[in-house]
């Protein structure tokens, strides 16, 4: 009897989606939407507003004291986690020769590797959502008044509070790291439901902080559901949902806010005649697709927004392609989702950010791992940065754009409107990298170059 995929049978989806060809057999595809909207309508569809951003915003100022208190490494930037914007010119001339075009216009990472308390893009939303949730309990408990100041909560009576909740997520790793480690200093019981593609550094690290991680030999899906399991029912329990969160979501994207300030102040243009490319690494699509909601509340058509995806779990693109999102997963076709680019080991994709931004999101590309491998050794070698190999997923993005004839006509990005173009590759994660393992990263990038 044939196994059927959401109700068809295999070749009836290679017959409707060809591109599944490539997906199945590993190779590195690029897919630029052809169901791109404007902004202007397209943002109506998230379910979300520029209020829904600037009350985000304002939390986390909000807490910005406490943070600096209790998070040395935060006091610098007064408690505001955030991250460089930093031009790649050497690694931007190195890529033209790796691809064999040279890039016109400059590109730009994006250092949310370096970013404090986690040291990735999850130090965003996580943080957020454990912040967001403490403050709701603080207030209810009498413990915070609106004019209060947070740093109140650095406190035995705030810990004691807090102990009396539980905090529950599931995680290939960094989302984990930062929910963790932010729940832990606030004094919540907390569980990390990790799927296999976890790294081993990453439990360890959240257990020295008294984290409880839960292992799974399966896959991220499984961990998520597991930890979903654990806080129903349970009224002091709360579950940080990866897949569903608007708060996440939110917090991510008040990112967009800070980098739009952080491109004014290096003078970069952006307009319809130089536009902005951001190429975002994504898992499940909750990072990647919190920035983008506030990227193009700022700067509407004139950003245009890539997803980069290891070869070994497409989801958002299989999603959005088929317009199947959450419903179909990777394993549906015989893809495996074992990458070494751990942060992006997801099988099934959030149908939150699939349904909402599909009209949004300009494209979607997929990296092989030895490729991320390469591009690792390269970014430490010409710019001495130091990221994971998934969050060298978007280098390729610029010149994947080169060679996408038919989008560039449909938007009318000729080569002059190019040349004047800025690049930014989102660097998701790193800084908390044991040194060790990062060495084994670049050997094994420069051995494969």
């Amino acid at each position: 009897m044939t196994q059927l995929i959401a109700g068809r049978s295999l070749n009836a989806w290679l017959a409707d989606y060809p591109l599944l060809v490539d997906l199945m057999a590993l190779r590195e595809v690029s897919w630029f939407n052809p169901e791109l909207a404007p902004a202007a309508s397209a943002l109506s569809e998230v379910g979300l507003s520029t209020a829904d951003i600037d009350d985000a915003a304002d939390r986390l100022k909000r807490f910005a004291p406490y943070l600096a208190a209790v998070f040395p490494q935060t006091r610098a930037s007064a408690g505001i986690i955030e991250s460089p914007l930093v031009a790649v010119g050497g690694l931007q001339e190195a890529l033209g020769q790796h691809f064999g075009l040279p890039l016109e216009g400059r590109l730009f990472a994006k250092l949310d590797s370096e970013l404090p308390i986690s040291g990735s893009i999850k130090a965003r939303g996580g943080i957020y959502e454990v912040l967001a949730h403490a403050e709701s309990l603080a207030i209810e408990s009498g413990l915070l008044a609106p004019d209060s100041d947070y740093r109140e909560l650095n406190s035995a009576k705030a810990r004691d509070l807090f102990s009396g909740y539980s905090i529950a997520v599931g995680s290939t790793g960094n989302l984990g790291l930062s929910i963790g480690i932010m729940s832990a200093q606030l004094g919540f019981q907390v569980s990390v439901h990790m799927s296999s593609d976890a790294r081993s550094w990453k439990k360890e690290l959240l257990r020295s902080h008294g984290v409880n991680v839960v292992e799974y030999e399966s896959d991220y899906s499984v961990a998520v559901a597991a930890g979903r399991e654990q806080a129903a029912g349970d009224p002091h329990a709360y579950f940080i949902d990866d897949e569903n969160s608007t708060r996440l979501f939110c917090g991510y994207a008040v990112a967009a806010r800070r980098f739009a300030g952080q491109l004014q102040a290096l003078e970069v243009r952006v307009d319809a005649e130089h536009p902005l490319f951001v190429y975002l690494p994504c898992g499940v699509g909750g990072g990647p697709g919190g920035v983008t909601f506030g990227l193009k509340t700022i700067f509407g058509d004139d950003v245009h927004c890539v997803f980069a995806e290891p070869t070994h779990a497409p989801c958002m693109l299989l999603g959005v392609y088929t317009g199947e999102h959450e419903r179909i997963s990777v394993g549906d076709f015989g893809i495996d989702g074992c990458t070494a680019a751990d942060g992006l080991a997801v099988g099934r994709p959030s149908g939150f950010v699939g349904r909402r931004m599909q009209h949004l999101i300009d494209g979607y590309f997929t990296v092989t791992d030895d490729e991320l491998f390469r591009l690792v050794f390269q970014t430490h070698q010409c710019e001495g940065l130091g990221i994971e190999p998934s969050a060298a997923a978007g280098l390729p993005g610029p010149w994947r754009v080169l060679s996408a004839t038919d989008y560039r006509q449909r938007l009318r990005l000729d080569d002059a409107r190019l040349a004047r173009a800025t690049h930014v590759a989102w660097f998701t994660g790193g800084s908390m990298v044991p040194s060790d393992e990062m060495t084994s990263y670049r050997e094994r990038g420069a051995a494969l170059s």
